[in-house]
């Protein structure tokens, strides 16, 4: 006789797992939510026809004469300032403008180029990318190939503190002690540019990079170490030549998640790059990138104007840059790269 055995019902199982769907199901449906909010103020700039603006009023000084004085003044003056009360200065539609070379949204004839905001915000990630790429891939390295196991113990947690510092603070020591330190070494001019910017970056993505590299090259078999090191090859040549291109998927990912993490930051950004829209290719100039152009100035906006849905357009801008990024290094370099290397194994 089969007897079976009933999956005996417990409520604390079933409400675990209906609370962990519930949750899941709601972090995808704010994600969603934020995107329809984003692109929902940021679509109008594209919808905008030629807009005018009035000028500001003339100004007609109060007369303290006597009363035949004050009616002296015939209508034709009353027309004449009617008539320059209501000039209007054609301005150009600002979808026309996003390609331009000016950022100044406050003016006349208010342009809005993001040129220079995205030009300055690649130069920053450059720079912070070709500074702490190698610094964590490195670090890395000796951390898994080379350290006494008590040195791995004290370097690894102090690395990966540094992601819990907040980026104002960075960006407060950036502005006040590394600026100044940097300037007296290279003796540019300006005291905040793209490259104190960047190296101030360089150091908020280097535990991120640094601990999914490490990973990366702890995950490799230890099996792989032995057959290096029994045919007769050292240590340094068994890191750089055996485990470092066994773990290239791992490590590309991890730096595809640092520059994500460099383009979107903001604090230090706004403190540290000299906060100037103006296109150079000289690293030392002063840059504004585009999420410090946010924090600047959606303070200080009106609801609903062209300059709000500027910016909210920029952030729209960010938000598919980094939300791809981390796509490509989650869905692909984890899951494709990483199948297909192991397949060859």
């Amino acid at each position: 006789m089969v007897t079976f055995n009933k999956k005996k019902f417990r409520f604390s199982d079933w409400l675990a797992e209906k609370v962990i769907k519930a949750v899941a199901f709601l972090s995808i449906a704010v994600v969603i939510l934020i995107f329809i909010f984003v692109f929902r103020e940021a679509f109008p700039i594209f919808r905008m026809d030629k807009k005018t603006a009035v000028s500001t009023e003339t100004l007609v000084q109060e007369s303290y004469g006597s009363e035949g004085t004050v009616n002296a003044v015939d209508k034709s003056a009353d027309n004449q300032v009617d008539n320059s009360n209501k000039k209007q200065i054609a301005t150009d539609k600002p979808s026309a403008t996003l390609l331009s070379n000016t950022w100044m949204p406050v003016s006349d004839n208010p342009r809005f180029g993001l040129w220079p905001l995205f030009l300055g915000t690649l130069k920053v990630t450059l720079i912070a990318l070709l500074f702490a790429a190698p610094i964590s891939i490195l670090a890395a390295i000796y951390t898994a190939m080379f350290a006494k196991p008590r040195i791995r113990e004290v370097i690894k947690p102090v690395i990966e503190l540094l992601a819990g510092f907040p980026s104002v603070v960075i960006g407060f020591f950036a502005l006040m002690v590394m600026a100044t330190v940097l300037q007296n070494i290279f003796g540019y001019a300006s005291r905040l540019n793209a490259f104190v910017g960047g190296i101030a970056m360089g150091l908020a993505a280097i535990p991120i990079i640094y601990t999914l590299t490490e990973d990366a090259l702890t995950a490799i078999p230890k099996t792989y170490i032995e057959a290096s090191l029994g045919l007769g090859a050292s240590r340094r040549q068994t890191a750089f030549y055996v485990i470092l291109p066994a773990a290239v998927p791992g490590i590309f990912a991890a730096v595809v998640l640092g520059l994500g993490r460099i383009f979107g930051e903001t604090m230090i950004a706004l403190m540290a790059t000299g906060n100037a829209a103006m296109i150079s290719m000289n690293p030392f100039d002063s840059v504004r990138t585009l999420s410090a152009t946010i924090g600047a100035e959606m303070a200080e906006v009106v609801f609903g104007d062209t300059h709000y849905n500027v910016l909210f357009l920029i952030g729209s801008l960010l938000f598919i840059f980094t939300f791809a990024l981390n796509a490509l290094a989650e869905f692909y370099f984890k899951n494709v790269v990483v199948r297909k290397y192991q397949s060859r194994k």
